[in-house]
């Protein structure tokens, strides 16, 4: 029993809860276990025989403790609360008992609610860090191969230059060589001929000197006035020039690890465009990243979403802009009144107060002064984009409610004569959520089974179609988990029916099924932004990173085969590249939105020309996004600020417009040739596509 005791004591025993009793021999123990105990004798308490679980008081003999003294915190009996305790306020052992389990069981229960609280965050925190340990293992992969390529590009300098300087040095070589060996064979011919006459001279013979006078005289005075190159025909520079400190500064700055210790809980977001705006009229939030103890994250580049949702779940993005001080700027546009849920993500988890409620009203006199509920009434979708600065890309724009116009999106529109008479045949979809609807359409793709795959940005999901415009099917759900989709842009099948995906948020490529089942993603940790994706002859997978402005090839399995191009506006450069297509000749043709131009590369990224500039003109471009090749290997190509599609030659050269009069596009993107010789064009600002006869 006193074994019993003391294991109940400790609390590191699993019996059934019994009453606790106490000898005179463990009594000390007791004490010291708790600090709150009495020191008094009659706290301790032994079992009445034959009586159960009924306790008595080891002070009385055959007293039974049925109180509890309030003020000692322990059970008495009759005959302590007549004595010791007579001034104490007591109360019955059983209520209070009753009492105590209860509020043990509350506890229990409190500390139990706690546990599906704990369980997620620790699964949070080994996603984090599973992605963390991802992504360091992806870079590290990064900074090997770009080192790898550094030092080849490196080797294969050093071999040009070598062999630069042996051509060189050869070629002067050559040249000086062979005028030293003419003037020597001519001081040879000298001194050997004046040797002779000189023997002649020296003999005093006279028909000596007749004899070498007739054959040797004539010799002599061809030497004495032949032209001879007396003047050096070349030079002995030969010079290396090594910027080897402006390369060494370079090489000292190259790469940079980019990251951030701002968390979503300690983040914060103010502006009046959290609460209310005005239909129609740019709102601005501005978002303050904080680290975990609330002290202001001083750099960017950390990964914010932002949303505004309709209570039917209908989305409409805006632009976030960052400050690179650790604020991020959010702007939008809502073009329809109403009660909104405004989201604001930090590395996926909502920020503090996130998210907001938004009410939306047709004039500032209307706007409220709080915040209204969230659940109020409110139909139809929304609306909303960047505030446009400059031309940004066509996925974050937004354009003036009821803006409709043919031409350019940054001139006045004016009407254009086409040299061939091609025409709409049809056009599919309307604005919504629904089969056959589109939000911010962007990447077409066509195939020889007679579909057209379109892929449905902002309602995060691939549509399919018929040659002939029937929906057939759908997939897309969407998330940032492998199999899910955040932003798809680019869209292309693959010659063994695969559907590959550019996710311009989640920064990858994923891979489907042609039943649309999720195979595998590809680039994760590699890209920054794709955009468009085409496949090769060799069924390689071309990825267009918008962000990074760089081309990535990819085998089906994920490796690496090569890439190509940085941020400028040389002929291997970009600003802003979008799709991509591939010719009989595999060769690949990029459009670069921001540097107005189309370039065609070959398999290794090898430039090999360029055609477009910045204008309205026949073969000029406002930002082109959408490209394709028809089997002549004629170029076909979306002008999305003029809103129109021109047709080049191979070599670039303007061949003619396809006709978009009768029903004009507005900002048109990705764009494709279906298998029965028709262009099919994403018609992004109308929220459809449109398929136009093509005369090749």
């Amino acid at each position: 029993m006193e074994e019993r005791a003391q294991c109940q004591l400790r609390g590191d025993c699993n019996w059934p809860l019994q009453p606790v009793v106490f000898s005179s021999s463990n009594r000390m123990e007791a004490q010291q276990a708790s600090p709150d105990s009495s020191s008094e004798e009659c706290t301790v308490l032994e079992a009445l025989p034959g009586k159960g679980t009924a306790l008595i008081c080891s002070q009385h003999k055959g007293k039974v403790s049925a109180l509890y003294c309030l003020a000692c915190e322990n059970s008495v009996c009759e005959d302590c609360v007549n004595g010791e305790h007579a001034e104490h306020p007591t109360d019955s052992l059983e209520n209070i008992v009753d009492q105590q389990l209860a509020a043990l069981q509350d506890r229990v229960d409190s500390a139990k609610n706690r546990l599906p609280q704990i369980r997620a965050a620790v699964q949070s925190l080994r996603e984090i860090l599973q992605q963390l340990n991802s992504q360091r293992s992806s870079i590290e992969e990064d900074i090997h191969s770009s080192f790898s390529e550094l030092h080849k590009t490196l080797d294969t300098r050093k071999s040009v230059l070598l062999m630069e300087l042996e051509v060189t040095y050869g070629l002067k070589q050559k040249v000086l060589q062979a005028q030293l060996d003419t003037l020597l064979q001519e001081e040879a011919a000298i001194n050997y001929n004046c040797s002779l006459t000189g023997e002649a001279l020296d003999g005093e013979n006279k028909a000596v000197i007749l004899q070498t006078h007739k054959d040797v005289g004539e010799r002599l005075s061809d030497l004495a006035s032949q032209g001879l190159p007396l003047q050096p025909e070349e030079n002995d520079q030969l010079d290396l020039m090594m910027e080897i400190e402006g390369l060494r500064k370079s090489i000292h700055n190259l790469g940079t690890i980019v990251t951030t210790n701002a968390v979503a809980s300690q983040t914060e977001a103010q502006g009046e465009g959290l609460e209310q705006c005005v239909v129609g009229q740019p709102a601005t939030v501005i978002i303050t990243t904080r680290d975990k103890s609330g002290g202001l994250c001083k750099t960017g580049n950390a990964i914010i979403s932002a949303e505004v949702c309709t209570p039917d779940g209908s989305v409409a993005d805006g632009e976030i802009v960052d400050h690179k001080n650790g604020t991020y700027e959010f702007q939008y546009t809502v073009k329809k009144e109403g009660n909104f849920s405004l989201a604001l993500r930090l590395y996926d988890q909502h920020i503090k107060g996130s998210p907001f409620q938004l009410k939306v009203t047709s004039s500032p006199d209307d706007s409220p002064t709080t915040t209204t509920a969230a659940n109020a009434a409110s139909t139809g979708s929304s609306e909303g984009g960047a505030r446009k600065r400059s031309a940004k890309s066509p996925g974050s724009r937004s354009r003036q409610k009821g803006v409709r116009r043919g031409g350019s999106l940054f001139s006045t529109p004016k009407k254009r004569v086409n040299p061939i008479e091609d025409d709409l045949i049809f056009r599919i979809g309307t604005k919504g959520r629904n089969k056959g609807e589109f939000t911010n359409l962007q990447g077409v793709a066509a195939c020889s089974e007679g579909k057209i795959l379109i892929a449905d940005s902002n309602n995060q999901c691939v549509q399919i179609f018929s040659n002939t415009g029937e929906f057939q099917s759908r997939f897309g759900v969407r998330g940032r988990s492998p199999g899910q989709l955040q932003r798809p842009t680019g869209v292309a099948v693959h010659p063994n029916g695969d559907i590959i995906i550019a996710d311009y948020d989640n920064k990858w490529v994923s891979i489907f099924s042609s039943e649309g089942k999720y195979k595998a993603k590809l680039g994760s940790g590699r890209l920054m932004g794709p955009k468009g994706v085409s496949v090769d002859q060799n069924g390689h997978v071309i990825v267009v990173d918008n962000k990074a402005c760089t081309v990535f090839i990819f085998q089906p399995s994920g490796k690496l085969v090569t890439k190509f191009g940085s941020r400028g506006n040389g002929d291997r450069q970009f600003a802003g590249p979008h799709f991509a297509a591939v010719n009989n000749n595999n060769e690949i043709i990029i459009t670069d939105f921001h540097n107005h131009s189309v370039k065609v590369f070959n398999a290794d990224g090898e430039f090999l020309l360029k055609f477009g500039s910045n204008g309205e003109g026949n073969g000029q471009f406002n930002a082109p996004t959408g490209v394709a090749v028809d089997v002549n290997g004629n170029i076909i190509v979306a002008d999305w600020g003029n809103s129109r599609i021109q047709v080049f030659d191979g070599s670039g050269s303007f061949l003619s417009y396809i006709n978009t009069a009768a029903d004009p596009l507005y900002g048109p993107q990705g764009l494709a040739l279906t298998s029965d010789g028709h262009v099919v064009v994403a018609d992004s600002g109308n929220h459809c596509f449109k398929v136009y006869r093509y005369l090749q």
